[in-house]
């Protein structure tokens, strides 16, 4: 079995030879090549097309935020970001999650050999999850292309000989000569057909449909996962129609389609490479199932300056006020920083209730992400602190290395309480213990939702809200995922309510709790 390629991308040579000492540990990987700065890991990428790259964010020359987007569109695979824990790399190392890699981790400290060996348990994981991502992908993509030659087979009458053609033509023909021809009697209600023309004739015709075609989402109500009804056509009733003839209008549905990601394993990773080699078959140490990155063709990409937010509330626009009866709750992980972009961009600054967020991220991290979706969303967002009151019209990232719980203050507030406990489900910040924290806030309406990420997180506690009455439950679909696994295990669970692609999530949210 043949390894998968891996390009290392790092202006130290010292730091090169660590990872490359990491990765190899792993026989399901093999360096392929390696580079000292951006400009060349775009070169290396066309030449050696591997398979995954690991990079720095920082680098002479070109930079990893700006090599990215040149990468993606030369060649789409998993990029994963190793940031330094400065604020200029942990800025721009969110910028390179939203503009399409697949994940980072902090660069390992040389100086001691445990945290060397958590950077390689997290890396190695990354990059399994990863390759596990792009042949879901794949295979999600292959059983698409073979129902969709079934379904165009089976629409398509098979052609018949020559002759037999010739003999069955004929033989209708005499057919027809015995037999008194038959009128077609007026068309069933339910069927709706189409106008015949002919010259200098006005013949009654049926109604004409039309169908549009929107984005599906699915939504699943006790367990069972409903398509939303399509919008009638409009129909238009022929020119000329006898008084007594009562011609029902026709009713058309066209299933939707959804706006998938532009993913990096659109184009496929695991054919063969330039020296004939066979792309590995997936191994069972790997157990996430996940779909690929996103990997858009995008212009180049040039860090603006994120300024520094100052301590407690940004200044935006907005209704902001610590009386609602409604909150939002979202979990995210893996893929999540471009998921939250994409959600809270289009969430007005005039939303009638807090967001509460929790995205696995290290400590430090969090308050960059904070700052950066400050920059983008009509919203006020913000890293939570201990004791913060919420208001609405704003967003509250969980700091990394913190527990979060919502509990309620003074005069019918609710504020953010912050503990140092133990990982929950692997994880500190988790979902599951923000989630849980909702359980007895009965007196507020309460919206949760789950985005793109490795494992279970959330999904337990969204269950346990579930049953006992919250029913406006949200998940990211497969088709958009970076990584479909907490919204999936929210979905095994049937505890989902609105299972949606990305971009639809904001709107129905926005729609469901105004």
């Amino acid at each position: 079995m043949c390894a998968y390629r891996v390009l290392v991308v790092d202006d130290s040579a010292f730091m090169r030879k660590i990872i490359t000492d990491l990765i190899v540990r792993d026989e399901s990987f093999n360096i392929v090549g390696t580079a000292a700065n951006g400009k060349e890991a775009v070169e290396k990428v066309k030449e050696l097309q591997p398979d995954l790259v690991t990079m720095d964010v920082e680098m002479p020359e070109m930079n990893g935020l700006e090599a990215l987007p040149l990468i993606m569109a030369a060649h789409p695979l998993p990029v994963i970001m190793l940031s330094g824990i400065n604020e200029q790399g942990m800025k721009e190392t969110i910028m390179a999650l939203e503009a399409g890699a697949f994940d980072f981790i902090r660069k390992p400290s040389i100086a001691h050999a445990q945290d060397i060996e958590q950077v390689s348990k997290a890396l190695l994981e990354q990059m399994h999850t990863a390759m596990q991502a792009v042949r879901s992908r794949l295979e999600r993509k292959e059983a698409n292309e073979r129902k969709a030659a079934l379904e165009q087979t089976k629409k398509t009458p098979q052609e018949k000989p020559t002759g037999q053609a010739v003999t069955e033509k004929r033989a209708g023909s005499q057919a027809s000569t015995d037999k008194p021809p038959v009128v077609p009697l007026a068309p069933s209600p339910a069927v709706s057909t189409q106008p015949k023309r002919d010259a200098g004739k006005s013949v009654p015709a049926a109604a004409k449909q039309e169908t549009k075609r929107q984005q599906s989402g699915t939504s699943v109500t006790a367990g069972r996962i409903e398509q939303p009804a399509a919008q009638p056509s409009k129909s238009v009733q022929a020119s000329t129609v006898q008084k007594k003839e009562d011609l029902s209008k026709g009713m058309g549905r066209t299933p939707g389609k959804l706006n998938s990601f532009n993913t990096a394993a659109d184009k496929s990773l695991h054919g063969k490479d330039k020296a004939g080699l066979v792309k590995p078959e997936p191994r069972k140490t790997v157990s996430s199932s996940a779909t690929p990155i996103p990997a858009a063709a995008t212009p180049p990409v040039t860090a603006p300056t994120v300024p520094a937010a100052p301590k407690g509330f940004s200044l935006k626009k907005g209704v902001h006020t610590s009386s609602f009866r409604k909150l939002v709750a979202v979990g995210c992980s893996t893929g999540g920083p471009r998921a939250l972009k994409t959600l809270l961009e289009r969430i007005p600054g005039d939303f009638p209730a807090p967001i509460v967020i929790v995205q696995h991220m290290p400590p430090n991290f969090t308050r960059s992400l904070a700052q950066r979706l400050n920059t983008l969303s009509p919203l006020r967002v913000v890293e939570a602190e201990q004791g913060m009151t919420l208001e609405t019209g704003t967003a509250y990232i969980a700091p990394g290395g913190y527990q979060l719980r919502i509990v309620p203050g003074a005069g019918g507030k609710y504020t953010v309480s912050l503990k140092m406990e133990e990982a929950r489900n692997g994880h500190r910040p988790s979902v599951d213990t923000m989630f849980e924290s909702l359980l007895s806030l009965t007196s507020l309406e309460r919206h949760l939702v789950l985005l793109t990420g490795m494992g279970s997180d959330g999904a337990k506690m969204m269950k346990k809200l579930y049953d006992a009455g919250v029913q406006s439950t949200f998940a990211e679909n497969e088709e958009t995922c970076v990584v479909y696994g907490m919204p999936r295990s929210a979905v095994e669970l049937k505890c989902v309510r609105h299972l949606l692609p990305m971009q639809e999530i904001a709107p129905k949210l926005v729609q469901v709790v105004k």
